[in-house]
Protein backbone atom coordinates (compact mmCIF):
# COMPACT_ATOMS: atom_id res chain seq x y z
CA UNK A 1 0.00 0.00 0.00
CA UNK A 2 1.35 3.48 -1.13
CA UNK A 3 1.51 6.17 2.01
CA UNK A 4 0.85 9.64 1.71
CA UNK A 5 3.73 10.24 4.52
CA UNK A 6 5.50 8.05 7.33
CA UNK A 7 3.86 9.64 10.32
CA UNK A 8 0.38 11.37 11.51
CA UNK A 9 0.29 13.66 14.11
CA UNK A 10 -3.43 14.17 15.48
CA UNK A 11 -3.33 17.77 17.41
CA UNK A 12 -0.75 20.67 17.44
CA UNK A 13 -0.35 21.12 21.36
CA UNK A 14 3.13 20.99 22.78
CA UNK A 15 2.74 17.02 22.85
CA UNK A 16 2.02 16.48 19.27
CA UNK A 17 4.78 18.96 17.69
CA UNK A 18 7.00 16.89 20.38
CA UNK A 19 6.17 13.99 18.83
CA UNK A 20 6.23 15.19 15.50
CA UNK A 21 9.65 16.46 16.13
CA UNK A 22 11.01 13.61 17.60
CA UNK A 23 10.09 11.53 14.63
CA UNK A 24 10.90 14.53 11.54
CA UNK A 25 14.40 14.55 13.39
CA UNK A 26 15.00 11.18 12.10
CA UNK A 27 14.13 11.74 8.81
CA UNK A 28 10.51 10.69 8.95
CA UNK A 29 8.18 12.34 7.15
CA UNK A 30 5.32 13.86 9.16
CA UNK A 31 2.20 15.63 8.52
CA UNK A 32 0.11 17.35 11.49
CA UNK A 33 -3.25 17.96 11.44
CA UNK A 34 -5.11 20.44 13.81
CA UNK A 35 -9.04 20.61 13.66
CA UNK A 36 -8.71 24.45 14.78
CA UNK A 37 -7.52 27.75 12.33
CA UNK A 38 -4.96 28.01 14.88
CA UNK A 39 -2.42 25.97 16.34
CA UNK A 40 -0.99 25.17 19.91
CA UNK A 41 -4.01 23.53 21.68
CA UNK A 42 -3.01 25.14 25.35
CA UNK A 43 -0.29 26.58 24.67
CA UNK A 44 -2.07 29.71 23.03
CA UNK A 45 -2.70 33.22 22.79
CA UNK A 46 -4.77 36.07 21.52
CA UNK A 47 -6.77 39.13 22.43
CA UNK A 48 -9.51 37.93 24.55
CA UNK A 49 -10.38 41.17 25.99
CA UNK A 50 -9.10 44.87 24.60
CA UNK A 51 -7.01 45.04 21.18
CA UNK A 52 -3.24 44.76 22.24
CA UNK A 53 -4.30 43.02 25.32
CA UNK A 54 -2.39 39.47 24.63
CA UNK A 55 -4.09 36.77 26.99
CA UNK A 56 -2.97 33.08 26.87
CA UNK A 57 -5.43 30.88 26.31
CA UNK A 58 -5.05 28.43 28.61
CA UNK A 59 -1.49 27.52 30.17
CA UNK A 60 0.47 30.45 30.93
CA UNK A 61 3.16 29.85 33.55
CA UNK A 62 5.99 27.25 32.54
CA UNK A 63 8.23 25.69 35.00
CA UNK A 64 7.88 22.16 33.74
CA UNK A 65 8.67 23.75 30.02
CA UNK A 66 11.68 25.45 31.01
CA UNK A 67 12.31 21.87 32.92
CA UNK A 68 11.83 19.22 30.18
CA UNK A 69 14.14 17.05 29.71
CA UNK A 70 13.35 16.98 25.72
CA UNK A 71 12.46 20.88 25.14
CA UNK A 72 16.40 21.14 26.44
CA UNK A 73 17.43 19.27 23.49
CA UNK A 74 15.69 21.83 20.72
CA UNK A 75 16.70 25.23 19.76
CA UNK A 76 13.84 26.91 20.56
CA UNK A 77 15.55 29.96 21.44
CA UNK A 78 16.42 30.45 17.59
CA UNK A 79 13.04 30.38 16.86
CA UNK A 80 12.15 33.44 19.22
CA UNK A 81 11.29 31.55 22.39
CA UNK A 82 12.54 33.41 25.55
CA UNK A 83 11.92 33.10 28.87
CA UNK A 84 11.38 36.13 30.93
CA UNK A 85 11.97 35.28 35.18
CA UNK A 86 9.71 37.14 37.10
CA UNK A 87 11.74 38.36 40.63
CA UNK A 88 9.62 36.16 42.38
CA UNK A 89 8.59 33.00 41.26
CA UNK A 90 5.59 32.33 43.69
CA UNK A 91 3.88 34.05 46.14
CA UNK A 92 0.66 33.12 48.55
CA UNK A 93 -0.78 36.23 50.16
CA UNK A 94 -2.61 35.52 53.87
CA UNK A 95 -5.07 38.28 55.71
CA UNK A 96 -2.77 39.64 57.62
CA UNK A 97 -0.99 41.40 54.90
CA UNK A 98 2.41 38.92 54.29
CA UNK A 99 3.16 37.09 51.69
CA UNK A 100 4.88 33.42 52.00
CA UNK A 101 6.79 33.47 48.92
CA UNK A 102 8.57 30.63 46.33
CA UNK A 103 11.90 32.57 45.95
CA UNK A 104 14.65 30.72 43.07
CA UNK A 105 16.95 30.46 46.03
CA UNK A 106 15.95 27.58 48.63
CA UNK A 107 17.64 29.67 51.42
CA UNK A 108 15.97 32.82 50.48
CA UNK A 109 12.70 31.14 50.66
CA UNK A 110 13.46 29.42 54.10
CA UNK A 111 14.98 32.69 55.84
CA UNK A 112 11.36 34.64 54.52
CA UNK A 113 9.95 31.62 56.50
CA UNK A 114 11.02 32.25 59.94
CA UNK A 115 10.87 29.48 62.48
CA UNK A 116 10.44 26.90 59.64
CA UNK A 117 13.72 28.16 57.77
CA UNK A 118 15.40 24.94 59.14
CA UNK A 119 12.66 22.15 58.20
CA UNK A 120 12.20 24.00 54.17
CA UNK A 121 15.99 23.69 53.75
CA UNK A 122 15.94 20.00 55.00
CA UNK A 123 13.47 18.96 52.87
CA UNK A 124 13.86 20.78 49.49
CA UNK A 125 17.57 21.10 49.39
CA UNK A 126 18.21 17.29 48.55
CA UNK A 127 15.58 17.53 45.88
CA UNK A 128 16.63 20.54 44.16
CA UNK A 129 20.28 19.39 43.90
CA UNK A 130 18.71 16.53 42.57
CA UNK A 131 16.09 17.78 39.77
CA UNK A 132 18.35 16.81 36.88
CA UNK A 133 17.97 13.33 38.00
CA UNK A 134 14.41 13.54 39.32
CA UNK A 135 13.41 15.36 36.15
CA UNK A 136 13.75 12.12 34.03
CA UNK A 137 12.62 10.25 36.31
CA UNK A 138 9.04 11.37 36.75
CA UNK A 139 8.73 12.79 33.07
CA UNK A 140 8.29 9.14 32.39
CA UNK A 141 5.88 6.40 32.40
CA UNK A 142 6.28 5.38 36.30
CA UNK A 143 6.71 1.49 35.32
CA UNK A 144 10.28 1.68 34.50
CA UNK A 145 13.47 0.60 35.88
CA UNK A 146 15.22 3.96 37.65
CA UNK A 147 18.27 4.86 36.76
CA UNK A 148 18.92 7.14 39.97
CA UNK A 149 17.14 4.88 42.61
CA UNK A 150 18.19 6.76 45.51
CA UNK A 151 16.94 10.15 44.66
CA UNK A 152 13.80 8.63 43.36
CA UNK A 153 13.47 6.99 46.77
CA UNK A 154 14.00 10.63 48.08
CA UNK A 155 11.39 12.27 46.54
CA UNK A 156 8.81 8.86 46.36
CA UNK A 157 9.10 8.04 49.76
CA UNK A 158 7.49 11.93 51.13
CA UNK A 159 5.85 12.32 47.83
CA UNK A 160 3.03 9.76 48.75
CA UNK A 161 2.34 11.60 51.81
CA UNK A 162 -1.14 13.21 51.42
CA UNK A 163 -0.51 17.09 51.38
CA UNK A 164 -2.09 18.18 54.67
CA UNK A 165 -0.36 15.71 56.41
CA UNK A 166 3.11 16.53 55.15
CA UNK A 167 2.50 20.13 56.10
CA UNK A 168 1.51 19.83 59.13
CA UNK A 169 4.13 17.27 59.98
CA UNK A 170 7.04 18.94 57.97
CA UNK A 171 6.02 22.89 59.07
CA UNK A 172 5.08 24.33 62.39
CA UNK A 173 3.53 27.68 61.15
CA UNK A 174 0.90 28.56 58.68
CA UNK A 175 2.76 30.57 56.14
CA UNK A 176 5.08 27.58 55.21
CA UNK A 177 2.69 25.37 55.18
CA UNK A 178 -0.01 27.37 53.07
CA UNK A 179 2.43 28.00 50.30
CA UNK A 180 3.14 24.09 50.49
CA UNK A 181 -0.61 23.34 50.07
CA UNK A 182 -1.09 25.79 47.55
CA UNK A 183 1.58 24.39 45.26
CA UNK A 184 0.26 21.05 45.75
CA UNK A 185 -3.45 22.26 44.81
CA UNK A 186 -2.26 21.96 41.56
CA UNK A 187 -2.96 18.14 41.67
CA UNK A 188 -6.95 19.17 41.43
CA UNK A 189 -6.94 16.63 44.23
CA UNK A 190 -8.44 17.00 47.88
CA UNK A 191 -5.68 17.62 49.71
CA UNK A 192 -5.55 14.73 52.04
CA UNK A 193 -5.54 12.35 49.21
CA UNK A 194 -2.37 10.06 48.85
CA UNK A 195 0.16 11.78 46.40
CA UNK A 196 -0.93 15.47 46.44
CA UNK A 197 2.35 16.07 47.92
CA UNK A 198 4.15 14.94 44.91
CA UNK A 199 2.81 18.07 42.87
CA UNK A 200 3.85 20.27 45.61
CA UNK A 201 7.35 18.88 45.47
CA UNK A 202 7.71 18.80 42.29
CA UNK A 203 6.44 22.47 41.42
CA UNK A 204 8.36 23.56 44.13
CA UNK A 205 11.74 22.06 43.40
CA UNK A 206 11.33 23.11 39.97
CA UNK A 207 10.84 26.78 41.03
CA UNK A 208 14.15 26.45 42.51
CA UNK A 209 15.64 24.38 40.11
CA UNK A 210 14.54 26.94 36.92
CA UNK A 211 12.00 28.61 38.41
CA UNK A 212 8.56 29.34 37.07
CA UNK A 213 9.19 31.58 33.82
CA UNK A 214 6.53 33.04 31.38
CA UNK A 215 7.38 33.20 27.41
CA UNK A 216 7.84 37.16 25.92
CA UNK A 217 4.72 37.76 23.87
CA UNK A 218 2.67 34.54 25.23
CA UNK A 219 2.82 30.59 25.55
CA UNK A 220 1.77 30.91 21.33
CA UNK A 221 5.42 31.62 20.86
CA UNK A 222 6.17 28.36 22.52
CA UNK A 223 4.00 26.61 19.70
CA UNK A 224 5.56 28.97 17.57
CA UNK A 225 8.91 27.57 18.39
CA UNK A 226 8.17 23.82 17.92
CA UNK A 227 6.06 24.34 14.80
CA UNK A 228 8.75 26.64 12.88
CA UNK A 229 11.54 24.20 13.99
CA UNK A 230 9.34 21.09 12.34
CA UNK A 231 8.68 22.94 9.38
CA UNK A 232 12.36 23.26 8.89
CA UNK A 233 12.87 19.45 9.68
CA UNK A 234 10.34 18.84 6.31
CA UNK A 235 7.19 18.23 8.30
CA UNK A 236 4.07 20.09 7.50
CA UNK A 237 1.25 21.27 9.38
CA UNK A 238 -2.41 21.23 8.33
CA UNK A 239 -4.92 23.68 10.04
CA UNK A 240 -8.94 22.87 10.06
CA UNK A 241 -8.01 19.46 9.22
CA UNK A 242 -10.94 17.95 12.11
CA UNK A 243 -10.52 13.81 12.06
CA UNK A 244 -14.24 12.70 12.78
CA UNK A 245 -13.12 8.91 12.83
CA UNK A 246 -9.73 7.06 11.68
CA UNK A 247 -11.32 6.64 8.32
CA UNK A 248 -10.08 10.36 7.95
CA UNK A 249 -6.56 9.83 8.14
CA UNK A 250 -4.23 10.27 5.51
CA UNK A 251 -2.50 6.82 4.95
CA UNK A 252 0.83 6.49 6.77
CA UNK A 253 2.93 3.79 8.57
CA UNK A 254 2.61 5.47 12.24
CA UNK A 255 -0.51 7.55 13.91
CA UNK A 256 0.57 9.56 16.82
CA UNK A 257 -3.13 10.92 18.54
CA UNK A 258 -2.89 14.30 20.54
CA UNK A 259 -6.04 13.36 22.15
CA UNK A 260 -7.70 12.50 25.23
CA UNK A 261 -7.91 8.99 26.01
CA UNK A 262 -11.87 9.62 25.50
CA UNK A 263 -12.04 11.57 22.22
CA UNK A 264 -9.66 8.20 20.94
CA UNK A 265 -12.47 5.78 22.02
CA UNK A 266 -14.55 8.52 20.08
CA UNK A 267 -13.43 8.61 16.57
CA UNK A 268 -11.93 4.63 16.63
CA UNK A 269 -15.19 3.49 17.39
CA UNK A 270 -15.61 -0.41 17.16
CA UNK A 271 -12.01 -0.87 16.18
CA UNK A 272 -10.90 -0.89 19.69
CA UNK A 273 -10.96 -3.98 21.26
CA UNK A 274 -13.37 -4.29 23.95
CA UNK A 275 -11.28 -4.75 26.80
CA UNK A 276 -9.22 -1.48 25.62
CA UNK A 277 -12.28 0.43 24.68
CA UNK A 278 -14.12 0.04 28.32
CA UNK A 279 -10.83 0.78 30.47
CA UNK A 280 -10.41 4.50 28.40
CA UNK A 281 -14.28 5.01 29.26
CA UNK A 282 -13.13 4.06 33.17
CA UNK A 283 -10.58 6.60 32.79
CA UNK A 284 -11.48 9.39 35.55
CA UNK A 285 -11.65 12.86 34.58
CA UNK A 286 -9.90 15.46 36.69
CA UNK A 287 -12.01 18.52 38.02
CA UNK A 288 -12.61 21.18 36.05
CA UNK A 289 -11.49 25.06 35.54
CA UNK A 290 -13.48 28.24 35.44
CA UNK A 291 -11.09 30.79 34.18
CA UNK A 292 -10.96 34.33 33.57
CA UNK A 293 -9.05 37.15 31.71
CA UNK A 294 -9.40 40.76 32.55
CA UNK A 295 -7.70 43.89 30.62
CA UNK A 296 -6.50 46.52 33.58
CA UNK A 297 -5.81 50.52 33.64
CA UNK A 298 -3.75 49.50 36.14
CA UNK A 299 -1.34 46.83 38.01
CA UNK A 300 -3.62 44.74 40.41
CA UNK A 301 -2.84 46.51 44.01
CA UNK A 302 -2.13 44.11 45.99
CA UNK A 303 -1.86 44.42 49.98
CA UNK A 304 1.33 42.14 50.27
CA UNK A 305 4.30 43.79 48.89
CA UNK A 306 5.82 40.51 47.45
CA UNK A 307 3.15 40.00 45.01
CA UNK A 308 3.35 43.03 43.22
CA UNK A 309 6.75 41.48 42.47
CA UNK A 310 5.68 37.78 41.67
CA UNK A 311 5.08 36.08 38.38
CA UNK A 312 2.53 33.82 40.28
CA UNK A 313 0.01 34.30 43.03
CA UNK A 314 -2.03 31.33 44.77
CA UNK A 315 -5.06 32.52 46.42
CA UNK A 316 -6.44 30.82 49.12
CA UNK A 317 -5.67 31.84 52.55
CA UNK A 318 -4.62 29.02 55.15
CA UNK A 319 -4.24 25.28 53.99
CA UNK A 320 -7.02 24.38 55.71
CA UNK A 321 -9.20 27.36 53.12
CA UNK A 322 -7.47 25.62 50.46
CA UNK A 323 -8.22 21.69 51.89
CA UNK A 324 -12.37 22.84 52.30
CA UNK A 325 -12.07 24.21 48.76
CA UNK A 326 -10.84 21.37 46.73
CA UNK A 327 -12.65 18.86 48.82
CA UNK A 328 -15.76 20.55 47.93
CA UNK A 329 -14.89 20.85 44.03
CA UNK A 330 -14.08 16.88 44.70
CA UNK A 331 -17.56 16.37 46.08
CA UNK A 332 -18.79 18.09 43.44
CA UNK A 333 -19.75 20.94 45.10
CA UNK A 334 -19.40 24.74 44.16
CA UNK A 335 -16.35 26.25 46.97
CA UNK A 336 -17.84 29.66 48.37
CA UNK A 337 -14.15 30.89 48.62
CA UNK A 338 -11.94 29.20 45.22
CA UNK A 339 -8.66 28.26 45.58
CA UNK A 340 -7.58 30.49 42.52
CA UNK A 341 -4.57 30.61 40.56
CA UNK A 342 -3.58 34.50 39.04
CA UNK A 343 -0.53 35.12 36.84
CA UNK A 344 0.47 38.75 36.29
CA UNK A 345 2.33 38.58 33.40
CA UNK A 346 1.99 42.29 32.07
CA UNK A 347 4.29 43.31 34.80
CA UNK A 348 7.19 41.68 33.43
CA UNK A 349 6.42 41.04 30.11
CA UNK A 350 5.50 44.85 28.12
CA UNK A 351 4.32 42.97 24.87
CA UNK A 352 1.16 41.86 26.94
CA UNK A 353 -0.72 45.01 26.93
CA UNK A 354 -0.35 48.55 25.97
CA UNK A 355 1.81 50.68 27.72
CA UNK A 356 0.98 51.14 31.32
CA UNK A 357 -2.01 49.08 31.33
CA UNK A 358 -2.17 45.35 32.31
CA UNK A 359 -3.35 42.03 32.06
CA UNK A 360 -4.69 39.17 34.37
CA UNK A 361 -5.36 36.04 33.64
CA UNK A 362 -6.58 33.92 36.70
CA UNK A 363 -8.43 30.31 36.93
CA UNK A 364 -10.34 28.45 40.10
CA UNK A 365 -10.95 24.84 40.14
CA UNK A 366 -14.72 23.90 39.88
CA UNK A 367 -16.60 20.35 39.73
CA UNK A 368 -16.15 18.34 35.97
CA UNK A 369 -18.53 20.01 34.03
CA UNK A 370 -19.29 22.74 35.55
CA UNK A 371 -21.85 25.56 34.08
CA UNK A 372 -21.78 27.85 37.04
CA UNK A 373 -20.05 31.36 36.14
CA UNK A 374 -17.67 32.06 38.95
CA UNK A 375 -16.62 35.67 37.94
CA UNK A 376 -18.22 36.53 40.92
CA UNK A 377 -16.22 34.54 43.63
CA UNK A 378 -13.18 34.61 41.52
CA UNK A 379 -12.72 38.44 41.64
CA UNK A 380 -13.85 38.13 45.27
CA UNK A 381 -10.80 35.81 45.95
CA UNK A 382 -8.47 38.77 44.17
CA UNK A 383 -10.12 41.55 45.90
CA UNK A 384 -9.57 39.92 49.13
CA UNK A 385 -6.12 40.47 49.34
CA UNK A 386 -5.95 43.29 47.12
CA UNK A 387 -8.49 45.72 47.66
CA UNK A 388 -9.34 48.04 44.65
CA UNK A 389 -8.75 45.54 41.97
CA UNK A 390 -12.28 46.05 40.59
CA UNK A 391 -11.67 49.30 39.91
CA UNK A 392 -9.00 48.19 37.32
CA UNK A 393 -10.77 46.18 35.37
CA UNK A 394 -11.26 47.79 31.74
CA UNK A 395 -12.85 44.58 30.23
CA UNK A 396 -13.25 40.66 31.14
CA UNK A 397 -13.15 37.33 29.43
CA UNK A 398 -14.76 33.98 31.40
CA UNK A 399 -14.80 30.87 30.23
CA UNK A 400 -16.84 28.10 31.57
CA UNK A 401 -15.76 24.19 31.99
CA UNK A 402 -18.48 23.26 29.37
CA UNK A 403 -17.11 26.08 27.10
CA UNK A 404 -13.67 24.80 27.59
CA UNK A 405 -15.39 21.49 26.51
CA UNK A 406 -16.82 23.71 23.23
CA UNK A 407 -13.95 25.43 21.80
CA UNK A 408 -11.52 21.92 22.47
CA UNK A 409 -13.68 18.37 22.75
CA UNK A 410 -10.20 17.58 24.25
CA UNK A 411 -11.08 19.49 27.27
CA UNK A 412 -14.26 17.56 28.37
CA UNK A 413 -16.07 18.95 31.48
CA UNK A 414 -12.78 21.63 31.81
CA UNK A 415 -10.44 18.80 32.72
CA UNK A 416 -7.24 20.53 31.35
CA UNK A 417 -4.88 17.71 32.73
CA UNK A 418 -6.30 14.76 30.75
CA UNK A 419 -7.41 12.76 33.27
CA UNK A 420 -7.34 12.49 36.97
CA UNK A 421 -4.02 12.49 38.65
CA UNK A 422 -4.77 10.25 41.32
CA UNK A 423 -2.22 7.44 42.46
CA UNK A 424 -3.71 4.93 40.28
CA UNK A 425 -3.80 7.32 37.24
CA UNK A 426 -0.46 8.03 37.80
CA UNK A 427 0.55 4.39 37.30
CA UNK A 428 -2.00 3.62 35.02
CA UNK A 429 -1.90 5.81 32.46
CA UNK A 430 -4.50 4.91 30.41
CA UNK A 431 -3.58 1.43 30.81
CA UNK A 432 -0.68 -0.32 33.19
CA UNK A 433 2.02 -0.90 30.89
CA UNK A 434 5.66 0.04 30.91
CA UNK A 435 4.74 1.89 27.27
CA UNK A 436 1.03 2.40 27.50
CA UNK A 437 1.32 4.62 24.55
CA UNK A 438 1.13 1.93 22.53
CA UNK A 439 -3.13 0.93 21.66
CA UNK A 440 -4.06 -2.30 20.13
CA UNK A 441 -4.33 -1.32 16.95
CA UNK A 442 -0.77 -1.55 14.85
CA UNK A 443 0.90 1.41 14.37
CA UNK A 444 -1.45 3.81 16.51
CA UNK A 445 -0.16 5.69 19.49
CA UNK A 446 -1.95 8.10 22.40
CA UNK A 447 0.16 11.07 23.07
CA UNK A 448 -1.23 13.16 25.12
CA UNK A 449 -1.98 14.26 28.84
CA UNK A 450 -4.26 11.34 29.12
CA UNK A 451 -0.54 9.29 28.77
CA UNK A 452 2.36 9.42 31.53
CA UNK A 453 3.77 12.04 32.42
CA UNK A 454 0.36 13.43 32.54
CA UNK A 455 -1.13 17.33 32.10
CA UNK A 456 1.46 20.67 31.38
CA UNK A 457 3.42 21.42 28.62
CA UNK A 458 6.44 19.84 28.48
CA UNK A 459 6.11 17.96 25.19
CA UNK A 460 7.22 14.58 27.34
CA UNK A 461 4.27 12.29 26.77
CA UNK A 462 4.56 13.25 22.87
CA UNK A 463 8.69 12.31 22.71
CA UNK A 464 8.15 8.88 24.85
CA UNK A 465 4.78 8.38 22.16
CA UNK A 466 6.95 9.10 19.22
CA UNK A 467 10.19 6.98 20.68
CA UNK A 468 8.10 3.68 20.83
CA UNK A 469 6.66 4.45 17.40
CA UNK A 470 10.32 4.59 16.04
CA UNK A 471 11.02 0.96 18.23
CA UNK A 472 8.09 -0.56 16.76
CA UNK A 473 7.05 0.80 12.90
CA UNK A 474 10.45 2.38 12.16
CA UNK A 475 13.04 -0.38 13.43
CA UNK A 476 15.16 2.53 15.23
Amino acid sequence: MPFDCDAVVVGSGPNGLAAAITLARVGCSVIVLEANPTIGGGARSAELTLPGFVHDVCSAVHPLAAGSPFFKTLPLERFGLTWIQPEIPLAHPLDDGTAACLYREVDETAERLGADARNYRRLMRPLVRDWEKLATEFLQPMLHFPRHPLALARFGIPALFPATLLAKTAFKHEPARALFGGIAAHSFLPLESVVSSAFGFVLGIAGHAVGWPIPRGGSQTITNALANYLRELGGKIDTNHRVKSLDDLPKSRAVLLDISAWQFVHIAGERLPKVYRHRLKKFRHAPGIFKIDCALSSPIPWKAEACKRAGTIHLGGTIGEIATAERDVSHGKIPEHPFTLVAQQSVFDETRAPRDQHTLWAYCHVPFGCKIDMAERVESQIERFAPGFRDCILARHTVSAVDLEKSNPNLAGGDINGGAANLAQLIARPILSPTPYRTPLRGFYLCSASTPPGGGVHGMCGYHAARAALRDVFGR
